[in-house]
């Protein structure tokens, strides 16, 4: 017989007077609002509404006129529903050769960018974590002068084309490829989560710092990694100044340089095709709108899969241990 049943059996065959003299249980007592705590919770709901419509709406608009005629568009005779539906807006994106080199030129910079930013990241929080290293205050502190103090535009610009870098991808890429304010979010996390016996056992099996590194402190800091990365791929991607600056080659531009064009210049390379079907400034202002539809989509793809390490990752790298 188990305890349980043994338990039940003998709650059966107690008597009255037992179970009347056995102490009750006190329930918790239960909090109820008062009238202003919910006169807050109303008026928060009704901030919160107010925040997301001023969101929303904007992006339903924008949707609904990338899926509306160019007549429509231009007419300003959208809103929230598409009017007279057509994906000519996407053809019409999808067939211009600028565009779809920039997606691939901005896609290239957030893969290789990111990757190459968490790498760099992960080398230098991991040993500034490490309460062993020698000098360790001092190169925080130097992190920290970057994030206050920065060399400005032109000697950024001089540096950059000092090391030959001036229209090559990897202007792009090397310029912002650490972030003062990831490292510190790596250092504290890796200070604060990973423990460290964990070190002194990988010691006592002849691991080495790297093997450790590989093989223990990156698996446990998935959700560190993810957050980092969806900081950096972000960045690289909405990223365009710096192709401004350090590019001269269209074959280079980011997809976000050629929006900048087609929204700021009304510059519609290769339209000429274009403006035999359609007037040529309604179909730029329909462009703009799918543009902007089709740059935004890898990111709304992406973010799902990170979005649930990210507050982790974020409240455990902003623990001070």
């Amino acid at each position: 017989m188990t305890l349980t049943t043994a338990a039940r059996a003998g709650s059966a065959t107690e008597s009255p007077e037992a179970k009347a003299r056995r102490p009750k249980r006190r329930r918790a007592p239960q909090v109820q609002d008062t009238p202003a705590d919910r006169i807050f919770m109303v008026g928060v709901y009704i901030l919160l509404t107010t925040f997301l419509l001023i969101v929303l709406v904007p992006l339903i608009n924008i949707v609904a006129s990338s899926f509306s005629s160019p007549a429509a568009v231009s007419g300003g005779r959208v809103f929230l529903w598409p009017v007279d539906f057509t994906l000519i807006g996407y053809e019409a994106v999808l067939s211009n050769e600028d565009i779809l080199t920039g997606f691939g030129n901005s896609l290239f910079y957030a893969v290789v960018g990111t990757l190459v930013s968490i790498t760099l990241t992960v080398m230098i929080a991991y040993p500034l974590s490490r309460a062993e290293l020698v000098g360790r205050k001092v190169l925080i502190g130097g992190v920290l002068f970057t994030m206050l103090f920065s060399g400005g535009l032109i000697p950024t610009y001089m540096v950059v084309r000092a090391l030959g870098l001036l229209d090559t991808r990897w202007a792009i890429i090397i310029p912002a490829a650490i972030g003062a304010w990831q490292v510190l979010i790596a250092m504290t996390f890796f200070r604060s989560s990973i423990p460290a016996e964990l070190y002194e056992a990988a010691q006592l099996d002849g691991a080495s710092d790297f093997r450790f590194l590989w093989s223990v402190v990156l698996p446990l800091s998935k959700p560190l990694l993810a957050v980092i990365a969806l900081m950096y791929g972000i960045g690289q991607w909405n990223s365009y100044f710096s192709a401004l600056i350090y590019l001269r080659s269209e074959e280079l531009y980011p997809l976000q340089l050629v929006l900048r064009n087609i929204l700021v210049l009304n510059n519609n390379s290769g339209g000429s095709d274009l403006a035999n079907q359609m007037a040529a400034e309604q179909m730029a202002d329909l462009m703009k709108f799918s543009l902007i539809v089709i740059s935004t989509v890898p990111v709304l793809l992406v973010y799902p899969f990170v979005a649930r390490h990210f507050t982790k990752g974020v409240m455990l790298g902003s623990v001070k241990g």
